[in-house]
């Protein structure tokens, strides 16, 4: 048998060092350039912050490599009651910041629990999903392993951080669909309720029509009623459930922070002033970017949040579409080889817990490229290894080092398979 590092995946820690490096860089210019004299001094200091989480990720790392798999996988249900624990010390005891209470301080040291709520959801999941019963499509099991991501999920949305939450309910169709249990016109019916409700945010009219569509799309494909009524009815229902509580339940400036992208002058002077601003940046970037540390809507503090949620602007307004489209590409390749990586495990449970890894990674690139410019809403989702934030970078590359972990020692995966 091959000695484990030798089937490390170094090509996926090259990587991640790049998207860290690249963060690094853009976190450096926000707070080490001419806009230095317009922040707060905590705000001056997240590079050095960043820097040290870098440290202590690449000890976490070596550390989670080192582990036999079989430890981690037997270690999943402490995790995910040690994550909970965490979640509900945070709403009792945490520091309100941004608005989300879901920080917990050591002294000066912050966690915030919602991303390493993320680390344990999907260990113990996977852990789940993975038993045959679940393979089988036993309804319990899968019955289950929602309630498993539904609990962190309302916590989290309770923290009032309903960015994050969304991140954990997207991992509900991602985790059931690796799985092989749930069939693909089901998962067809999840995607199509994102679909609306996304829809509805932008024109119900729009959502209107794609029920309609999507429907008659089922029935051509399927040539079953039952799951084109379910189309219809419940995704139709659905929709309309997301237009009365945006435009009947929510507060005006909730429901305005959620409809702005589409027509951010319209809010130019309140929720879309993020929006406006950063697309001028990313715009004024050109090719080849006005280079680093002269973006002028950067260097001038026009960006709120600049080195955390809107960081992708830095990149674009200092480093022009080269430097926007290489940090597209290195993640596309991350993606990629995750997904093949998983393909190679061959058995369930490493696969699972890749699928789900690589299903949040998607999701938090999705958003927070798409919110930066103004294709989704401003809803306060980082960029994994990019944006500022020690608790995200260390819980995202626990993650990797996990799926690492997983596959390099996947051999000893027969037994649960």
């Amino acid at each position: 048998m091959r000695p484990w590092y030798k089937n490390l995946d170094w090509v996926s820690l090259l990587l991640w060092v790049a998207l860290v490096g690249i963060g690094l860089t853009a976190i450096y210019s926000a707070t080490h350039g001419p806009a230095r004299e317009f922040l707060l001094e905590s705000v001056q200091q997240n590079f050095n912050r960043q820097l040290t989480f870098f440290g202590v990720s690449l000890v976490a790392m070596g550390i989670i490599l080192l582990l036999p798999a079989r430890f981690i996988v037997k270690a999943a249900p402490a995790a995910y009651v040690f994550c909970l624990g965490l979640l509900v010390a945070a709403l009792a005891f945490g520091r309100e910041v941004n608005g989300a209470k879901s920080w917990l301080y050591l002294g000066p040291v912050g966690l915030q629990v919602a991303e390493i709520a993320k680390v344990g959801t999907v260990l113990a999941v996977t852990a789940l999903l993975s038993r045959k019963e679940a393979r089988r499509g036993s309804v319990l099991y899968l019955l289950g392993a929602a309630v498993l991501i539904l609990i962190p999920a309302v916590l989290v949305v309770m923290q009032n951080d309903t960015g994050t939450g969304l991140v954990f309910l997207a991992l509900i169709p991602i985790m059931m669909f690796w799985s092989g249990a749930v069939p693909l016109p089901w998962m067809a019916l999840a995607g199509g309720a994102a679909a609306a409700v996304y829809l509805v945010i932008v024109n119900p009219l729009y959502a209107a029509i794609f029920v309609g569509l999507a429907t008659v799309g089922m029935l051509l494909w399927t040539r079953s009623k039952a799951m084109s009524a379910l189309m219809l009815v419940g995704v139709g229902a659905l929709a309309i459930a997301a237009w009365f509580g945006l435009f009947r339940v929510l507060e005006p400036h909730q429901v305005d922070r959620l409809v702005a992208f589409d027509d951010p002058e319209a809010y130019r002077y309140g929720a879309g002033f993020h929006v406006i601003q950063a697309k001028a940046a990313i715009g004024s970037g050109g090719v080849f970017g006005k280079g680093f540390t002269n973006g002028t809507q950067t260097q001038l503090a026009y960006i709120p949040e600049n080195s955390t949620d809107f960081v992708y602007t830095i990149i674009g307004e200092e480093f022009g579409f080269i430097g926007t489209m290489t940090v597209l590409i290195v993640f596309a390749f991350l993606l990629i080889r995750l997904a093949g990586l998983g393909v190679q495990a061959g058995f369930a449970l490493p696969r699972l817990f890749i699928a789900g890894v690589t299903g949040i990674y998607l999701v938090h690139i999705v958003i927070n490229v798409g919110m930066t410019i103004g294709l989704m809403p401003v809803i306060g989702i980082p960029l994994p290894f990019i944006s500022y934030g020690g608790s995200a970078l260390l819980a995202n590359t626990a993650m990797l080092a996990i799926a690492l972990n997983l596959h390099a020692k996947r051999d000893q995966f027969a037994v649960y398979s």
